[in-house]
């Protein structure tokens, strides 16, 4: 019974002193209140649970082990329990910030009256969900298996095998294909025992192991192999009728329109049974190996009573060792009279071993079921194939006239007879020269029903054959598609996943699959419905055991099958072997299924379905990335492979897709960037799910951003991007750019804010870390409605400060408490083309090479691949072509590509005086008034507690860079006014001599009033650029 939505079947219920008395399935109590988990006081003051008491003899909250703490469905009769949270377990009694305690009820009827809902519970108990029919492994799978491997060939193909390739050969070709098929169950077995399985088959164990992409792929080719399957088998269902039919001179029109009447009216019956149920389509399968059972027996004692004269003169002599030498030895005959030749003809006898995995949903055990049902099938028919083909052998000489007067007279020379039958009367040899022998084993393909004490129970068996292989496809292809629809990887067959009654039968699926069939029915050609579908049954085998093979080479904990007699490299060897089979057995058909394979793969990986089933696939990503950061470790860093791996300061990424999207040009698929949110608050469970949500993730891959996103919860900003500076990254792939949005309220904010702002880049340069900042004249932050926290201390205005606004739709579940609805993906401008436009580059103090290694990497982008790169640095007026020249030079030894330089002479002239007391009083609250000629100790004292305080000394010992700040923001509006981009080189204020707000006013007064983005960058002052080659 699978367990509601959680949302709307599991209340929060939060510790508090009056808990309500209709609890689910839980009573009140005098003293408080009491249910199956967990007990609570009248008072609300302690939490324990009744079980732990039983077991560890005192009251505790902590809880022992259940089924239900790990399963994700609850059992009829029983409410489900909940594993108390790590937080619970470890707050203190007075907490009052302590998470809600699950309390277990039903579609809401906790709200109704106490009567009432106790009322509900009982009707409910008294009335049980009606159980689904379920099979055990002898009626579900082996029996199932058996029926669907014996089909036609083991008939009328199985006898001229053996006279072609001879007793031996037959069984060489009979054991590689058991081995095959038994690799292959050894496979199934141990992804089936690896967890629990339920309905999709061969689709739910490849998808679940390898992924959605080559499960999905296989999974609906496999359904069509089904579906097509179901029509192969009625052709040859219906060709036995029509030959029955001709023998005895009844015939509708013709041959194959016979075949074609023959089998729709066929496979419309087989519908009837598959749509009546699985029970009854259970019952006829029972029924057909009955009749099966019934027609080896009469084969057997066939084989055993005397041949008659009408049976000799047809080759049956019965057991004769010289028949069986004889027969011992290949005899190839014809154009396809090879080995492999006969082995392509054989094998698809031995497919069908995933019958009964195609219905692991209504299986009662599938773990146990599919593996002894599997392997015993494959058991049992593997010697019916070597007694069938050994006795045959042994019986049945390869030529024979079936003329009565072909017997050896006494006139006749021993000599000249040819032929085994020589030897016990009979005379052949004119059939045998002239090639018109019309039966033995060469030329009869009825040598079974011949050789049967009753010939007709042999008939039965080739129907029971076909119909119970027909009507096995015919549930399978609907049960696996159904799983498929239900995955959502593909579009508009969604339709089809819809289940019907207590068993969930896809009866669209069934009506599809007669549709199908039903078409290949009318081609009514055996030999051209055969090829293809075995080629498709061999890729999911090939896939079947690669998936095996891949989930053991990962070593992933996950990967722990109860069922162990399996090898990965029998694994390997079984996928090989599966896809050399299929070129084998026809090239063309296994490059078709093969194209196919590849075209649903293409797809799935472009669409990247939204589904995490925990495959191999993502075990061995973690491998190998894993792997490569630890062999990272022994490679010293290089100039030459210098990237910028950069930490950018997004808080919730949503909040600033700008700063995003730049960073994301230049570090995407090339370098790491790292998103770092950090939450002021105290480290609750609320304000860490909040750091933590997967929605800030799923936002950034939605955005397709190629970043990794890091949330953590300070006391104050600067602290928190300290742990980001130390913490983030692994091995060498760490961060060394620190990238952050520039703080336009600094001045409205409290001073301590902004002098932690510039802490957070004092911290970074302390870290030799590189520093970005960026700017633009609209700001950063987006306002969205359901934004969940706006980091206070860069770019922000005083109604963002500490704003945390409650998600729109928060659900509650076992493994997530809080789930948050995607933010909205707002366009930026560094989503668009560029154009023709410039990034302008103010290359004014070497930082060692950043500066102009950022504008490079931008264009590289398709997107700002048309932008000129204009490179300005700073000069004098009387050597201005020489410095010039001198910057081309430099820069073309570094190949960058930019050819654009302009030296600035006039960087040197004096600010205009407008600016300068705009600049004045921009710092003017932050001056500390030297008028009032306070004691020097105290005034130390004062600016020791308030650092951010500009003193008159501190004023004049920076005025030089002041004023260059004020006049470089006059020649930036004078030559980038149409920039798409400036960067330019962000001006370092030394601790102790700079106060952080003169250096804000710094950074403040150089990026205002520019229309284009600014990107201020500081680097590490270590070389990123170099033009050696070693």
């Amino acid at each position: 019974m699978e367990l509601q939505g959680a949302n709307d079947g599991i209340r929060l219920a939060a510790y508090r002193a009056n808990l309500p008395a209709p609890v689910a399935n839980g009573k009140a109590t005098s003293g408080g209140f009491e249910s199956d988990y967990y007990t609570c006081d009248g008072d609300g003051s302690s939490v324990a649970s009744r079980v732990s008491v039983d077991l560890t003899g005192y009251e505790t909250l902590d809880a022992p082990p259940r089924y239900d703490f790990y399963a994700n469905t609850e059992v009829w009769g029983r409410r489900r329990q909940f594993r108390p949270s790590l937080f619970q377990l470890h707050a203190g009694p007075e907490d009052d910030s302590r998470p809600p305690m699950y309390e277990e009820t039903t579609g809401g009827q906790a709200e109704a009256g106490g009567k009432d809902s106790s009322e509900e519970d009982e009707d409910e108990q008294k009335e049980p969900p009606t159980e689904p029919t379920r099979f055990g492994w002898v009626q579900g799978v082996m029996i199932r298996c058996m029926l669907n491997i014996w089909g036609v060939i083991l008939y009328l193909r199985l006898p001229w095998i053996t006279a072609q390739a001879g007793i031996g050969m037959t069984w060489v070709i009979i054991l590689l294909s058991s081995t095959i098929t038994g690799i292959t169950g050894l496979s199934t077995s141990a992804i089936a025992t690896n967890g629990k399985v339920k309905g999709g088959g061969t689709y739910f164990l490849i998808s679940r192991s390898l992924g959605p992409e080559l499960g999905g792929s296989i999974g609906l080719i496999f359904a069509f192999a089904n579906a097509v399957a179901v029509a192969m088998h009625t052709v040859g269902f219906a060709e036995t009728v029509t030959d029955l039919m001709r023998e005895n001179e009844a015939v509708m029109v013709d041959r194959t329109n016979d075949i074609r009447i023959i089998g729709i009216i066929t496979v419309t019956c087989l519908l009837g049974i598959s749509m009546a149920g699985m029970a009854w389509e259970s019952k006829a399968q029972v029924l057909f190996f009955i009749v099966i059972m019934v027609s080896f027996a009469s084969y057997i004692v066939g084989t055993i009573i005397p041949a008659s004269p009408e049976k000799q003169s047809k080759g049956f002599f019965s057991y004769k060792a010289n028949i069986f030498a004889a027969n011992f030895v290949p005899d190839w005959r014809g154009p396809g009279g090879s080995f492999f030749g006969m082995f392509s003809i054989f094998f698809p006898s031995a497919t069908g071993i995933l019958a009964g995995a195609n219905i692991s949903g209504d299986l009662k055990n599938p773990a146990v079921a599919i593996p002894r049902g599997t392997l015993l099938a494959i058991f049992w028919t593997t010697i019916s194939y070597l007694i069938i083909s050994a006795t045959i052998g042994s019986c049945v000489v390869r030529d024979a006239s079936g003329v009565l007067n072909d017997t050896l007279s006494p006139s006749s020379a021993v000599e000249d007879c040819v032929g085994t039958a020589c030897q016990y009367g009979w005379d052949f040899t004119g059939c045998i020269n002239n090639k018109t022998c019309v039966y033995g084993i060469h030329n009869y393909y009825q040598s079974m029903s011949m050789v049967s004490a009753f010939g007709p129970l042999i008939t039965a068996g080739i129907f029971g054959a076909t119909l119970s292989s027909a009507l096995a496809c015919l549930v399978s292809a609907p049960k696996v598609f159904q799983c498929l629809c239900k995955d959502q990887l593909y579009p508009l067959i969604g339709f089809f996943g819809k289940g019907y009654g207590k068993n969930n039968e896809p009866i669209r699926g069934y009506l599809l699959t007669y549709i199908i069939a039903a078409c290949f029915i009318l081609i009514a050609e055996l030999n051209t419905i055969a090829p293809i579908i075995s080629n498709f049954f061999l890729c999911s085998y090939s896939l079947i055991n690669f998936s095996c093979f891949h989930a053991s080479i990962t070593n992933s904990p996950g990967w722990r099958p109860s069922f162990r007699f399996y090898s990965k490299w029998l694994s390997l060897l079984g996928a090989i072997c599966s896809v050399v089979i299929m070129f084998l057995l026809t090239w063309w058909a296994a490059l078709i299924a093969f194209g196919v394979v590849f075209i649903l793969l293409a797809y799935t990986l472009y669409k990247k379905p939204d589904v995490n089933w925990g495959s191999s696939v993502q075990a061995s990503s973690y491998n190998m990335a894993l792997s490569r950061c630890a062999g990272l470790n022994s490679v010293e860093d290089h100039v030459k492979n210098y990237r910028p791996q950069c930490l950018v300061l997004t808080g919730p990424p949503s909040s600033r897709p700008a700063l995003v999207d730049l960073v994301s040009c230049f570090t995407k698929d090339l370098s790491l960037m790292l998103c770092g949110n950090v939450l002021t608050d105290d480290p609750s469970p609320s304000v860490l799910e909040k750091a933590m949500s997967d929605s800030h993730l799923n936002w950034l891959n939605k955005r397709k951003a190629g970043s990794f996103y890091r949330g953590v919860v300070a006391a104050d900003l600067q602290s928190g991007v300290n742990v980001l500076l130390q913490g983030a990254g692994l091995g060498r792939v760490k961060p060394n750019v620190l990238i952050m949005g520039f703080k336009k309220d600094w001045r409205s904010d409290t001073p301590q804010a902004a002098h932690n702002y510039i802490g957070v880049m004092r911290d970074a340069f302390d870290l030799q870390f590189g520093v970005c900042v960026l700017r633009m004249r609209e700001g950063l932050e987006v306002s969205s409605p359901s934004q969940s926290h706006v980091n206070p201390s860069f770019d922000g205005g005083p109604e963002s400060i500490n704003s945390i606004s409650v998600p729109s739709c928060v659900q509650t579940s076992p493994t997530s408490s809080v789930s948050i609805e995607p933010e909205p993906q707002h366009s930026t401008q560094f989503q668009k083309k560029q154009g023709k436009k410039t990034i302008d580059v103010y290359w004014l103090s070497d930082d060692g090479g950043l500066t102009l290694l950022l504008p490079y990497l931008l264009t590289r982008r398709k997107r700002w691949a048309k932008c000129k790169v204009r490179v300005f640095v700073g000069g004098d007026a009387e050597k201005k072509d020489e410095q010039k020249q001198e910057v081309l030079e430099l820069i073309k030894k570094f190949r960058l590509g930019f050819h654009s330089v302009e030296v600035l002479p006039e960087i040197n002239q004096p600010p205009q005086q407008m600016n300068v007391h705009q600049f004045e009083k921009m710092v003017s609250r932050f001056r500390v008034d030297t008028n009032s000629k306070p004691d020097s100790d105290s005034g130390c004292a004062s600016q020791h507690q308030e650092p951010w305080m500009i003193t008159d000394q501190d004023f004049e010992k920076n005025k030089a860079k002041s004023l260059r700040q004020i006049r470089l923001n006059e020649v930036l509006l004078d030559y980038s006014r149409e920039a798409a981009l400036i960067i330019t080189t962000m001006p370092v204020g030394r601790r102790g001599v700079c106060p952080s707000t003169l250096y804000l006013a710094w950074l403040d007064f150089l990026s205002r009033d520019l229309r284009p983005p600014v990107l201020l960058v500081r680097g590490n002052q270590e070389n990123v650029l170099t033009f050696y080659c070693q």
